[in-house]
């Protein structure tokens, strides 16, 4: 992808605040609403993954909601098509902004149907930002982790999702592969000077915008933080920095 083409992903400027997602994996609402508060004016995307949803039932989704927020639950529903159709409907109820899915055609499919004419984006995962090359030899497939990446987009995109999660290590193969189709949603940031922990394939917050990533999920590094909200002022204002070199006004 040229720098002209990358340049007009972005006609109008974007505010950084809006495409950060904050994780909230916690093991409590408690404990959940503490990093909310800390982040209020700063931060209004989070993340509900399993860990605060098997806590807490819906009840996170709830409170986010009454505060405002925008809600990405990261549940990566993987079924047969029948129960994937029925559980993201009762997803798309709940009125959350993004949800997480596994799998291609049919199961996308059956997504798509769930989802029917609510706002709800449909994000499918490729392959996950803890997993390296020899992990995807060792589940049994016969590619690198790039060319596992670029096929599951291109499936799900045919069967009709609106995005994927991808590291910004293939976000740029993927906008070259096929274009600005998809919303890609990259999780894996680690600030410079970050311990990339168990994330094999994590890229700085500068790195992910530039390589084609419309939002960023960041969880330890800031929540770990003993200074969350600067922490997170920090990830923004290099969010902010490579959205402005992508802006052509």
């Amino acid at each position: 992808m040229t720098e002209l083409e990358a340049k007009q992903r972005y006609p109008m400027p974007v505010d950084a605040k809006e495409r950060l997602i904050v994780a909230l994996d916690c093991d409590s609402l408690a404990k959940a609403k503490v990093f909310v508060e800390e982040l209020e004016g700063l931060v209004s995307f989070f993340k509900v993954g399993i860990e605060l949803q098997l806590a807490e039932g819906m009840s996170a989704v709830e409170y986010l909601k009454s505060k405002g927020k925008k809600v990405f639950l990261d549940l990566k529903y993987f079924d047969v098509p029948e129960t994937v159709e029925r559980a993201v409907r009762q997803a798309a109820s709940l009125g959350v902004r993004f949800l997480t899915i596994h799998g291609i055609g049919k199961n996308v499919e059956a997504a798509v149907r769930g989802r029917g004419e609510s706002n709800l984006k449909l994000l499918s995962v490729t392959v996950l930002t803890s997993l390296d090359a020899d992990d995807i030899k060792d589940l049994g497939f016969p590619c690198s982790v790039e060319a596992l990446v670029l096929h599951r987009a291109k499936k799900t995109l045919e069967a009709g999702c609106d995005g994927v999660i991808a590291s910004g290590q293939e976000a740029s193969k993927i906008r070259e592969f096929l274009g600005d189709k998809l919303l890609i949603v990259t999780p894996g940031i680690r600030p410079p000077g970050s311990p990339k922990q168990d994330q094999k394939r994590a890229v700085s917050p500068r790195d992910a915008v530039l390589s084609g990533a419309n939002y960023l999920v960041v969880g330890r590094p800031v929540t770990a933080d003993p200074y969350p909200r600067q922490a997170a002022e920090k990830v923004i204002a290099e969010m902010q920095e490579a959205f402005n070199s992508l802006s052509t006004t």
